[in-house]
């Protein structure tokens, strides 16, 4: 099996961190990584704005009414913001440097999980992608895919075994 295989057998969505903070050298990888990830026409249409101040950790944490609190006992978050004006593939170039960041935090000793913005309420008046442009200033011609929350784990996941999954899914030269 190649060392990537593994890498994503072992990654699982972590939401429990221990309380320590992710190495600068480490935070410059995940960024480094999301860097990285292609894009649709080369369009670099992504931008990646750093939250490691508690209190602004905190108010991610609400960015959604559920799913997203878990945050706020992140040592860091990595929200991924879009420009659509760049390309519209904006949400499979976010998803891209998304998935590269969380596979680079894996291969760190780091846990991550994914919490989705895009097309998600705050709240019955304000959407979470309005939320969050609010409170960390994101210009308005940004769209906001997702916030990933990253730390040293302090929960243990079983790992997923490529035999164990839906081999089912796989389909050959037709449906």
């Amino acid at each position: 099996m190649s060392d990537l295989l593994y890498l994503m057998e072992q990654r699982r969505s972590i939401r429990r961190f221990e309380n320590r903070s992710v190495e600068p050298e480490k935070v410059e990888m995940l960024l480094q990584a999301g860097l990285l990830a292609p894009t649709s026409k080369n369009s670099r249409s992504w931008e990646f704005i750093v939250v490691d101040q508690q209190d602004l950790l905190q108010k991610v944490s609400l960015c959604r009414e559920h799913y997203s609190g878990f945050v706020a006992n992140a040592p860091l978050a990595i929200i991924v913001a879009v420009d659509p004006e760049k390309n519209d593939a904006w949400i499979e170039n976010g998803s891209i440097a998304s998935t590269f960041i969380e596979l680079q935090a894996e291969a760190l000793g780091l846990g991550s999980c994914w919490v989705q913005v895009t097309r998600r309420p705050h709240n019955e008046r304000i959407s979470a992608e309005d939320y969050l442009r609010n409170i960390l200033y994101i210009p308005d011609n940004m769209r906001i895919l997702n916030v990933i929350a990253i730390g040293y784990k302090a929960q243990e996941l079983e790992p997923r075994h490529v035999d164990e999954v839906l081999l089912s899914k796989i389909h050959r030269n037709g449906y």
